[in-house]
């Protein structure tokens, strides 16, 4: 081919890539810029805005590490950690034991009598928690909203709760993550180690940000903002009181909408345990049909967007690892609402 022939070839093919219509909805399948997504999957749908990965979003994201440096998201959790209020404590709690095994001689195996002379025992434990602690994944029917308990796709908690768990929406519906993953670092940029309780993260803090960082949020990424708040996490996030001082700031509903609607966010995630600020103004509770936390009922019941809490932002702040590669799987654990005690991963 000449070498005019090349350049031809080279100009369409940029023009193809760069385009009105990518530039507008990136090649994303239902999300309308200005509008989002909302229930448009399907009566039955109980993915949402991860039914926008594809092959081909999942190779691009992983074209992203040139490194191989690798961040763990996830923060330690233990029976003295720091959690939401609305949630139970947890506990791990020792069910056998070396000594035990010996002195109960309850498993004739595992007695030098039943053959075990080499003393082999093993460590089990029975684990009772909650399933919003920690560095979580909220599913799509964490939260009901409505004097009919709906949720995400219309779904009713009278019809699809129970005993055992959500039948609908629970926690295996949702598929593993590989996508583009972006750090708004607010903190940094508003240069504080956190930022101050009830701090209401504005569209304009997010656009200083990311102008600062020089990095776009384009459609199809997973936005994930820092606050500061896990530096006083520790070993364990047992500190509650340091926690609790600044666990209360976060994205308020336009900033929610401006990611959503006009960038293209598949999921939005903080490092605190709630995302939003709190307690909402009166317009933001009003707007969502008098919510105390607007935030969630626009993105996980209104849009179909995941919520990702108390996430470890503060290595990739540190190494202004702005861009990555974000892989996430959750528990299978069927009923469950959200994944939890989770390790997301960030890979550059």
């Amino acid at each position: 081919m000449s070498l005019a022939k090349s350049l031809i070839v080279s100009i369409s093919l940029a023009g193809l890539f760069s385009g009105p219509a990518l530039a507008q909805d990136g090649g994303m399948k239902k999300w309308v810029q200005g509008k989002g997504w909302g229930w448009v999957w399907g009566h039955e749908d109980e993915i949402g805005a991860l039914n926008e990965m594809t092959d081909a979003s999942r190779l691009a994201a992983l074209q992203l590490v040139k490194q191989g440096k690798t961040y763990d998201l996830g923060l330690p959790y233990d029976r003295m950690s720091y959690k939401w209020p609305g949630h139970s404590p947890g506990e791990v709690i020792s069910f056998r034991s070396p000594a035990g095994v010996r002195t109960q001689k309850d498993l004739s195996f595992a007695t030098p009598e039943g053959g075990n002379t080499g003393g082999t025992a093993w460590h089990s434990n029975a684990i009772f928690m909650n399933d919003n602690v920690a560095t979580q994944i909220d599913g799509l029917g964490h939260i009901t909203h409505g004097p009919d308990s709906h949720f995400y796709n219309g779904f009713k908690a009278a019809e699809w709760g129970g005993d055992f768990g959500l039948r609908k929406t629970d926690v295996t519906t949702i598929p593993p993550v590989v996508a583009r993953g972006v750090l708004i670092d607010v903190a940094g940029y508003k240069k504080v180690d956190a930022l101050p309780s009830h701090y209401e993260i504005s569209v304009e803090d997010l656009e200083g940000a990311l102008r600062a960082q020089n990095v776009e949020v384009t459609p199809g990424s997973v936005v994930l903002v820092r606050t500061g708040t896990a530096r006083y996490w520790g070993e364990n996030g047992s500190d509650h009181t340091k926690i609790g001082e600044h666990d209360s700031s976060g994205i308020g509903l336009k900033a929610a909408k401006w990611l959503v609607e006009q960038k293209g966010a598949l999921m939005l995630g903080s490092d605190t345990s709630g995302l939003e600020y709190v307690p909402p103004k009166p317009e933001d509770s009003q707007a969502m049909g008098g919510s105390f936390n607007p935030v969630h009922v626009y993105l996980l019941v209104e849009q179909g967007v995941h919520v990702l809490e108390f996430n470890n932002l503060e290595r990739l702040a540190a190494d202004r690892a702005y861009e990555f590669a974000y892989i996430l799987t959750t528990n299978a654990i069927r009923g469950t609402v959200a994944g939890t005690a989770l390790r997301p991963l960030a890979l550059r």
